[in-house]
Protein backbone atom coordinates (compact mmCIF):
# COMPACT_ATOMS: atom_id res chain seq x y z
CA UNK A 1 0.00 0.00 0.00
CA UNK A 2 1.40 3.41 -1.11
CA UNK A 3 -0.05 6.67 0.67
CA UNK A 4 0.70 9.62 -0.66
CA UNK A 5 0.33 13.35 1.55
CA UNK A 6 -0.25 16.15 -0.44
CA UNK A 7 -1.30 20.07 0.10
CA UNK A 8 -2.28 22.85 -2.27
CA UNK A 9 0.23 24.57 -0.68
CA UNK A 10 3.27 25.15 2.20
CA UNK A 11 2.81 25.00 5.70
CA UNK A 12 -0.06 22.76 6.31
CA UNK A 13 1.54 20.18 8.10
CA UNK A 14 2.43 17.81 5.51
CA UNK A 15 5.74 16.80 6.40
CA UNK A 16 4.75 16.50 10.15
CA UNK A 17 1.69 14.80 9.22
CA UNK A 18 3.80 12.07 6.93
CA UNK A 19 6.34 11.37 9.51
CA UNK A 20 3.48 11.11 12.40
CA UNK A 21 2.08 8.05 9.91
CA UNK A 22 5.45 6.78 9.62
CA UNK A 23 6.16 6.52 13.22
CA UNK A 24 2.35 5.15 14.08
CA UNK A 25 2.43 2.54 11.24
CA UNK A 26 0.59 -0.71 11.92
CA UNK A 27 3.70 -2.80 9.75
CA UNK A 28 6.98 -2.01 8.67
CA UNK A 29 7.02 1.29 6.24
CA UNK A 30 9.28 2.96 3.69
CA UNK A 31 8.79 6.79 4.31
CA UNK A 32 9.97 8.77 0.69
CA UNK A 33 10.04 12.45 1.15
CA UNK A 34 9.99 13.16 -2.54
CA UNK A 35 9.77 17.54 -1.28
CA UNK A 36 13.02 17.52 -2.59
CA UNK A 37 13.79 20.98 -2.87
CA UNK A 38 13.26 21.32 1.25
CA UNK A 39 13.68 17.65 2.62
CA UNK A 40 13.32 17.55 6.19
CA UNK A 41 11.56 14.41 6.86
CA UNK A 42 14.77 13.58 8.57
CA UNK A 43 14.96 16.46 11.24
CA UNK A 44 11.57 14.96 12.76
CA UNK A 45 12.80 11.21 12.47
CA UNK A 46 15.99 11.54 13.12
CA UNK A 47 17.98 8.62 11.55
CA UNK A 48 21.84 8.03 11.93
CA UNK A 49 24.08 6.64 9.43
CA UNK A 50 23.02 7.78 6.40
CA UNK A 51 24.19 6.40 3.17
CA UNK A 52 24.27 8.49 0.17
CA UNK A 53 24.46 8.86 -3.83
CA UNK A 54 24.31 11.06 -6.62
CA UNK A 55 20.71 10.88 -8.74
CA UNK A 56 22.17 11.93 -12.70
CA UNK A 57 20.65 12.40 -15.74
CA UNK A 58 21.85 11.63 -18.89
CA UNK A 59 23.08 14.46 -21.11
CA UNK A 60 24.37 14.91 -24.67
CA UNK A 61 27.93 15.31 -25.78
CA UNK A 62 28.52 16.24 -29.47
CA UNK A 63 31.47 14.77 -31.62
CA UNK A 64 32.58 17.79 -33.77
CA UNK A 65 34.09 15.20 -35.84
CA UNK A 66 30.86 13.10 -36.89
CA UNK A 67 28.55 15.88 -36.96
CA UNK A 68 27.15 16.85 -40.67
CA UNK A 69 25.54 20.03 -38.87
CA UNK A 70 22.02 18.96 -39.60
CA UNK A 71 20.13 20.77 -36.72
CA UNK A 72 17.99 17.92 -36.04
CA UNK A 73 18.97 17.85 -32.49
CA UNK A 74 18.40 21.48 -31.60
CA UNK A 75 14.64 21.32 -33.58
CA UNK A 76 13.60 17.90 -31.28
CA UNK A 77 14.51 19.62 -28.52
CA UNK A 78 11.18 21.13 -26.81
CA UNK A 79 13.42 22.76 -23.58
CA UNK A 80 15.99 24.28 -25.82
CA UNK A 81 18.97 22.16 -24.42
CA UNK A 82 20.14 22.53 -27.71
CA UNK A 83 21.09 25.29 -30.03
CA UNK A 84 23.15 25.90 -33.31
CA UNK A 85 25.72 28.98 -32.88
CA UNK A 86 28.29 29.18 -35.70
CA UNK A 87 26.88 26.52 -37.37
CA UNK A 88 28.43 24.35 -34.38
CA UNK A 89 25.47 22.26 -31.86
CA UNK A 90 26.02 23.76 -28.36
CA UNK A 91 24.25 22.30 -25.06
CA UNK A 92 22.99 23.67 -22.28
CA UNK A 93 23.15 21.40 -19.87
CA UNK A 94 21.50 22.86 -16.88
CA UNK A 95 18.22 23.04 -19.29
CA UNK A 96 18.66 19.57 -20.63
CA UNK A 97 15.68 16.90 -18.84
CA UNK A 98 17.90 13.75 -19.91
CA UNK A 99 14.63 12.43 -22.76
CA UNK A 100 17.15 11.34 -24.94
CA UNK A 101 15.71 12.53 -27.71
CA UNK A 102 18.61 14.51 -29.64
CA UNK A 103 20.67 11.44 -29.79
CA UNK A 104 18.21 8.95 -31.59
CA UNK A 105 17.13 11.52 -34.30
CA UNK A 106 21.02 12.15 -34.86
CA UNK A 107 21.58 10.78 -38.58
CA UNK A 108 25.36 10.00 -37.92
CA UNK A 109 25.34 8.71 -34.51
CA UNK A 110 27.84 11.86 -33.53
CA UNK A 111 25.83 12.42 -30.20
CA UNK A 112 26.56 10.18 -27.04
CA UNK A 113 25.21 10.94 -23.23
CA UNK A 114 26.77 11.63 -19.90
CA UNK A 115 25.79 11.79 -16.55
CA UNK A 116 25.03 14.96 -14.98
CA UNK A 117 24.59 15.07 -11.33
CA UNK A 118 21.46 16.89 -10.27
CA UNK A 119 20.91 15.77 -7.23
CA UNK A 120 21.38 12.63 -4.24
CA UNK A 121 19.55 10.28 -2.69
CA UNK A 122 20.11 9.26 0.90
CA UNK A 123 18.69 6.70 2.74
CA UNK A 124 18.86 5.47 6.62
CA UNK A 125 16.56 3.86 8.79
CA UNK A 126 14.94 3.98 12.11
CA UNK A 127 13.52 0.75 13.83
CA UNK A 128 10.94 -0.31 11.16
CA UNK A 129 10.83 2.88 9.49
CA UNK A 130 13.32 3.08 6.31
CA UNK A 131 13.72 7.08 5.14
CA UNK A 132 14.41 7.96 1.77
CA UNK A 133 15.49 11.08 1.08
CA UNK A 134 15.91 12.67 -2.54
CA UNK A 135 17.51 16.18 -2.56
CA UNK A 136 17.61 18.97 -5.60
CA UNK A 137 21.35 20.15 -5.99
CA UNK A 138 21.39 23.65 -5.31
CA UNK A 139 21.35 26.24 -8.50
CA UNK A 140 19.19 23.01 -10.27
CA UNK A 141 16.03 23.81 -12.05
CA UNK A 142 14.78 20.01 -12.38
CA UNK A 143 13.44 18.66 -9.16
CA UNK A 144 10.87 16.16 -11.46
CA UNK A 145 13.94 13.93 -12.74
CA UNK A 146 15.48 14.02 -9.05
CA UNK A 147 11.76 13.36 -7.71
CA UNK A 148 11.02 10.36 -9.73
CA UNK A 149 13.98 8.72 -8.95
CA UNK A 150 13.05 8.96 -5.63
CA UNK A 151 9.41 7.54 -5.44
CA UNK A 152 10.54 4.71 -7.59
CA UNK A 153 13.30 3.74 -4.63
CA UNK A 154 11.44 0.07 -3.43
CA UNK A 155 11.72 -1.74 0.06
CA UNK A 156 10.10 -5.12 -0.11
CA UNK A 157 10.23 -5.96 3.14
CA UNK A 158 8.57 -3.20 4.38
CA UNK A 159 4.59 -3.37 3.39
CA UNK A 160 4.07 0.64 3.16
CA UNK A 161 4.97 3.42 1.91
CA UNK A 162 4.02 6.68 2.65
CA UNK A 163 5.74 9.43 0.32
CA UNK A 164 5.76 13.07 1.74
CA UNK A 165 4.85 15.14 -1.54
CA UNK A 166 6.24 18.62 -2.59
CA UNK A 167 3.40 21.25 -1.58
CA UNK A 168 1.43 22.86 -4.94
CA UNK A 169 -0.04 21.67 -8.05
CA UNK A 170 2.78 21.54 -10.22
CA UNK A 171 4.57 18.39 -12.09
CA UNK A 172 6.58 18.22 -8.89
CA UNK A 173 3.45 16.92 -7.09
CA UNK A 174 1.80 14.78 -9.77
CA UNK A 175 4.93 13.10 -10.20
CA UNK A 176 5.35 11.91 -6.29
CA UNK A 177 1.66 10.77 -6.10
CA UNK A 178 0.97 9.59 -9.38
CA UNK A 179 1.03 5.80 -7.97
CA UNK A 180 -0.53 6.00 -5.15
CA UNK A 181 -3.33 4.00 -3.58
CA UNK A 182 -4.12 6.94 -1.26
CA UNK A 183 -3.39 10.49 -1.67
CA UNK A 184 -4.32 12.57 1.63
CA UNK A 185 -4.34 16.15 1.26
CA UNK A 186 -3.47 18.34 4.08
CA UNK A 187 -4.75 21.81 4.34
CA UNK A 188 -5.79 24.37 7.10
CA UNK A 189 -9.74 26.79 7.75
CA UNK A 190 -8.21 29.63 6.19
CA UNK A 191 -9.33 31.54 2.49
CA UNK A 192 -5.45 30.77 1.08
CA UNK A 193 -6.10 27.07 2.26
CA UNK A 194 -9.27 26.74 0.84
CA UNK A 195 -8.03 27.80 -2.22
CA UNK A 196 -5.31 25.63 -2.70
CA UNK A 197 -7.44 22.76 -1.69
CA UNK A 198 -9.43 23.52 -4.32
CA UNK A 199 -6.49 23.64 -7.27
CA UNK A 200 -4.75 20.33 -5.58
CA UNK A 201 -8.86 18.33 -5.83
CA UNK A 202 -8.79 19.65 -9.43
CA UNK A 203 -5.68 18.12 -10.02
CA UNK A 204 -6.06 14.82 -8.40
CA UNK A 205 -9.86 14.64 -9.90
CA UNK A 206 -8.34 14.79 -13.56
CA UNK A 207 -5.03 12.34 -12.69
CA UNK A 208 -8.05 10.35 -11.35
CA UNK A 209 -6.60 9.52 -7.93
CA UNK A 210 -8.29 8.69 -4.89
CA UNK A 211 -7.98 11.11 -2.09
CA UNK A 212 -9.40 12.37 1.27
CA UNK A 213 -8.59 15.64 3.39
CA UNK A 214 -7.23 16.08 6.85
CA UNK A 215 -7.89 19.34 8.29
CA UNK A 216 -5.33 20.78 10.22
CA UNK A 217 -5.22 23.35 13.12
CA UNK A 218 -8.70 23.05 12.56
CA UNK A 219 -10.53 25.27 15.70
CA UNK A 220 -7.63 28.20 14.20
CA UNK A 221 -10.16 29.42 11.14
CA UNK A 222 -13.77 28.94 9.75
CA UNK A 223 -15.80 26.03 8.01
CA UNK A 224 -15.27 27.09 5.13
CA UNK A 225 -12.88 24.19 4.10
CA UNK A 226 -15.86 21.64 5.66
CA UNK A 227 -18.79 22.96 3.88
CA UNK A 228 -16.48 22.60 0.92
CA UNK A 229 -15.43 18.73 1.59
CA UNK A 230 -19.40 18.06 2.09
CA UNK A 231 -20.52 19.96 -0.79
CA UNK A 232 -18.37 18.03 -3.36
CA UNK A 233 -18.36 14.72 -1.40
CA UNK A 234 -14.77 14.58 -0.16
CA UNK A 235 -13.91 12.23 2.68
CA UNK A 236 -12.95 14.24 5.81
CA UNK A 237 -10.00 11.69 7.23
CA UNK A 238 -9.53 13.67 10.12
CA UNK A 239 -9.70 17.49 12.03
CA UNK A 240 -7.07 18.10 13.80
CA UNK A 241 -7.16 21.18 16.47
CA UNK A 242 -5.09 23.46 17.15
CA UNK A 243 -2.52 22.97 20.43
CA UNK A 244 0.38 25.12 21.15
CA UNK A 245 2.27 22.01 22.80
CA UNK A 246 2.28 20.74 18.92
CA UNK A 247 4.68 23.69 17.95
CA UNK A 248 6.61 23.73 20.85
CA UNK A 249 7.26 20.00 20.47
CA UNK A 250 8.62 21.12 16.62
CA UNK A 251 10.47 23.83 17.74
CA UNK A 252 12.94 21.21 19.44
CA UNK A 253 13.34 18.81 16.85
CA UNK A 254 10.43 16.24 18.28
CA UNK A 255 7.91 15.01 16.50
CA UNK A 256 3.99 15.47 18.29
CA UNK A 257 3.22 11.36 18.18
CA UNK A 258 6.30 11.10 20.66
CA UNK A 259 6.12 14.80 22.70
CA UNK A 260 2.36 15.45 22.83
CA UNK A 261 -0.24 13.34 25.07
CA UNK A 262 -3.13 11.99 22.77
CA UNK A 263 -1.51 12.79 19.32
CA UNK A 264 -0.40 9.16 19.06
CA UNK A 265 -4.44 7.53 19.48
CA UNK A 266 -4.94 10.73 16.63
CA UNK A 267 -2.45 8.75 14.08
CA UNK A 268 -3.58 5.78 14.94
CA UNK A 269 -7.24 6.72 14.59
CA UNK A 270 -6.35 8.48 11.21
CA UNK A 271 -4.55 5.28 9.62
CA UNK A 272 -7.46 3.05 10.29
CA UNK A 273 -9.59 5.84 8.35
CA UNK A 274 -6.99 5.77 5.47
CA UNK A 275 -6.48 2.14 4.98
CA UNK A 276 -10.36 1.49 5.41
CA UNK A 277 -10.99 4.20 2.38
CA UNK A 278 -8.43 2.91 0.59
CA UNK A 279 -9.68 -0.59 1.26
CA UNK A 280 -13.38 0.56 -0.26
CA UNK A 281 -11.68 1.86 -3.47
CA UNK A 282 -9.92 -0.90 -4.20
CA UNK A 283 -13.04 -2.91 -3.87
CA UNK A 284 -14.55 -0.45 -6.11
CA UNK A 285 -16.82 1.22 -3.45
CA UNK A 286 -17.17 4.82 -2.19
CA UNK A 287 -14.04 6.71 -1.49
Amino acid sequence: MRIAVASGKGGTGKTTLAVGLALTAPEPCHLIDADVEEPNSRLLLGPTDLSKRPITIPVPVVDLDQCVHCGDCAKICEFHAMAYLADKPVVFADLCHGCGGCMRVCPTDAIQEVPLSIGELAQAARGDILLTEGRLDVGKALPTPVIRQTVTQTAPDRPLTIVDSPPGTSCSMMTAVRNADMVILVTEPTPFGLNDLVLAVETLRQLEQPFGVVINRADAGDDRVLRYCEKEGIALFAAIPHDRKVAEAYSRGRHPVEAVPGMKETFEQLWTTVLRAAAEQTAGGPS
